[in-house]
């Protein structure tokens, strides 16, 4: 009877979908560190590799730091801190603040604790280190498919690793597979496939979008689901998340404006403007209302505090340099040292406006001096989160004012961010919700079955 006990217990083992741990003892961290990161932190670091989806404001940095720092204390090796481009101007000073000895390399130069930017990852050996911390490692998914590629290989090479990010795949399952897959758990389509099923049956709108078919959760393997992401990640949008006062987290008012620019004349001398039916004419209405929807941005920016507009085009670009007096342009042909010099010139004030793309500074910066922002819609609902985000964190003390500049025919663009908004927050909660009944009710599936063993055993 004992053996077929302890065969069965194996067998559900087996079975159950949970993450090895590899732990690193907590030994040190800054006396200004709150209570909530540090128990992000521990968590973290008892499991060795681990996700932590945190929202902006929450301190990831300084949770980065203490990962990084602990890991070489204990093993005596060093750790790669991998972050966008932009980033790594702040991550410095943000180090020294927090009394860690961090370094910066740009040539592969190995350090105890090296930070550089995802793109120099070519000239480093993973060999050379003991952890990799991956900073706004949403971002991963915008890299061509060779670069994502070769950030995992590398990932699955080191001992210790972690990812850090504010929107873990906050309408995008498959985001969540792929940050497993990195950190050397489940592969993403291991994790379709246990998880999931593909809805052949492919909705209207995301046909009219071109997105791919949906994989939704098969309905019995939910709870199972939930309780294996919460085995190697753990997610917050503010400390009471994970059982921590909000006090000195509350964020002031965000005040969202939709701006509809009339535009003379109709394209294809339609006799009324009319939303862009597809992909195509939205792209099209974009090119030929370039001057208007810039000139109302213009406005919106010319007076008052710093501020940013976030564009889309390079003809943006270049029309709304030419309309706002002093501001700066940080332009993705900008060499590395040139962006982070116009970054630097808003970010002291020296510039009151700055003008780029989300895809170049939507990640990782902190502009909270800044209240004001004008934004020109995408279906890229990450993007546009990213953007917000950037000033409207914890620790902005101003109302965040974010203006929506659009025409007519960019409505239905409108309408499926929205909808993709809507979908993310329901996501996130019920995926906050889900982790902490998890962790609640128990530790692992194993238990569970065990306690109900069959009466023919």
């Amino acid at each position: 009877m004992t053996d077929t006990i302890q065969k069965y217990r194996e067998f559900v083992s087996a079975k159950a979908h949970s993450a090895n741990s590899d732990p690193v003892p907590l030994r040190y961290w800054p006396d200004m560190t709150k209570d909530f990161q540090l128990s992000l932190c521990e968590t973290s670091l008892t499991r060795g590799r681990s996700g932590i989806f945190a929202d902006c404001g929450l301190g990831k940095t300084l949770m980065e730091l203490i990962f990084a720092e602990n890991v070489a204390r204990f093993t005596g090796g060093n750790v790669l801190i991998l972050a966008p481009l932009a980033v790594t101007i702040q991550m410095i000073p943000e180090a020294e603040k927090f009394g860690f000895n961090v370094r910066r390399s740009v040539d592969g130069t190995v350090h105890r604790i090296t930070v550089t930017n995802y793109e120099k990852l070519g000239m480093f050996n993973p060999a050379d280190f003991a952890a990799v911390v991956c900073d706004e490692s949403s971002i991963l998914k915008s890299f061509d498919g060779a670069t994502k590629t070769a950030i995992t290989d590398f990932m699955k090479r080191v001992r210790y690793r972690l990812l850090a990010t504010a929107t873990a795949a906050p309408n995008d399952f498959t985001e969540l597979g792929t940050s497993s897959e990195a950190l050397g758990y489940m592969g993403y389509m291991d994790m379709l496939s246990k998880f999931f099923k593909n809805d052949n049956n492919t909705s209207t709108d995301r046909r009219f979008y071109g997105e791919a078919p949906e994989w939704r959760l098969k309905g019995h393997a939910e709870r199972a689901f939930w309780q294996w992401v919460a085995s190697w990640s753990t997610a917050c949008r503010k400390p009471s998340d994970i059982g921590f006062s909000d006090e000195g987290y509350i964020l002031p008012p965000l005040e969202v404006i939709e701006h509809l620019v009339d535009v003379e004349g109709c394209p294809d001398d339609a006799l009324f403007a009319m939303p862009a039916n597809n992909l195509h004419d939205q792209r099209r209405e974009k090119k030929r209302t370039v001057f208007e929807r810039c000139k109302r941005a213009a406005s919106l920016v010319e007076s008052g505090g710093s501020a940013i507009v976030w564009c889309q085009l390079n003809d943006e670009a270049e029309a709304l340099m030419r309309m706002i007096p002093g501001a700066v342009e940080v332009n993705g042909s900008d060499k590395d040292e040139v962006k982070e010099g116009k970054f630097c010139q808003f970010l002291t004030g020296e510039s009151r406006v700055l003008v780029t793309k989300p895809k170049i500074g939507a990640w990782g910066l902190n502009f909270q001096h800044a209240s004001n922002m004008v934004y020109f819609p995408s279906h890229s609902y990450e993007q546009y989160y990213q953007s917000v985000r950037r000033m409207y964190r914890f620790g902005q003390r101003e109302k965040v004012r974010v203006n929506l500049v659009m025409t007519e025919g960019e409505k239905l663009i409108m309408d499926n961010l929205k909808k993709k908004s809507a979908k993310a927050e329901t996501m996130f909660t019920n995926l906050v919700a889900e982790m902490s009944a998890a962790n609640a009710q128990s530790k692992s599936l194993a238990v569970q079955a065990v306690a109900e063993v069959p009466s023919w055993v």
